[in-house]
């Protein structure tokens, strides 16, 4: 089954007199347990799809399906509960609290859900997500007193906590170095093959060939669409390191 269908997904821009062709006509079919990079330089509409897949906007026509679901029109409030409840997002900048703990951090998530659901065991989803990411020992610490590469993952764990049916990575591994970035790349790896959707947005080939399946985009238009073999699986970077 399809996680998310769009058809002939549209987004224009009016600056003026000029219109902006931010989206034009896209459609696409990503299944669930799928690693997808989003691949393509500035302007190419990469980052306006994430946005759209991630309910923080609106298409101008066509049609998107979520989780079989038509969300094409839905309002601002039903947005909000799709963002909170059903996608985890992860950022270049982390986007962590620098006065919470890591344990806090993670629990952000809970705090704005509106699932009661959600709320119930959520130390213990939290503390789970941390060892998910190998980061239990830094549960106290503060994101000051971690690496990078440690942060992000925090992210990660953060992003995990309520359950999400997909994981949107914005420029995941933006801020790494080039360690941390194939450790990175392959948590999200072994995060696929545990059953998470992921799509990851990024403009850099080599970031993308860790991805199951890579979407070129330019000029608002899917330019390519093909699968192909990681460059590190999951299962791989666990017989190389264990946890990550």
């Amino acid at each position: 089954m399809a996680l998310i269908e769009l058809e002939q997904l549209r987004k224009t821009y009016h600056m003026g007199e000029e219109s902006v062709h931010a989206l034009d006509g896209v459609s696409l079919e990503i299944p669930e347990r799928q690693f997808v990079a989003i691949l393509g330089p500035s302007g190419s509409g990469k980052s306006t799809l994430m946005h759209m897949l991630g309910f923080m906007d609106t298409p101008t026509g066509g049609r998107m399906v979520f989780d079989g679901k038509d969300v094409t029109h839905i309002n601002v409030t039903q947005r909000a509960w799709y963002r909170c409840n059903r996608i985890g997002f992860v950022f270049q900048a982390f986007n962590l609290l620098p006065r919470l703990s890591v344990l806090d951090n993670v629990l952000l998530p809970v705090v704005y859900s509106r699932e009661l659901e959600n709320k119930k065991h959520a130390r213990e989803r939290a503390l789970e997500a941390l060892e998910r990411v190998g980061l239990t020992p830094r549960a106290k610490h503060l994101p000051s007193q971690l690496s990078g590469g440690e942060r992000q993952r925090v992210a990660i764990a953060r992003a995990l906590i309520n359950h999400p049916r997909l994981i949107l990575a914005d420029e995941p591994t933006g801020n790494l170095d080039s360690k941390n970035v194939d450790r990175i790349l392959s948590l999200f790896g072994q995060l696929k093959e545990e059953g998470q959707t992921i799509i990851m947005v990024t403009h850099d080939l080599h970031v993308s060939s860790y991805a199951q399946r890579v979407i070129s985009m330019r000029d608002g238009q899917v330019e390519k669409d093909f699968l192909q073999t990681p460059r590190l699986s999951g299962a791989d970077a666990v017989a190389a390191g264990g946890r990550l």
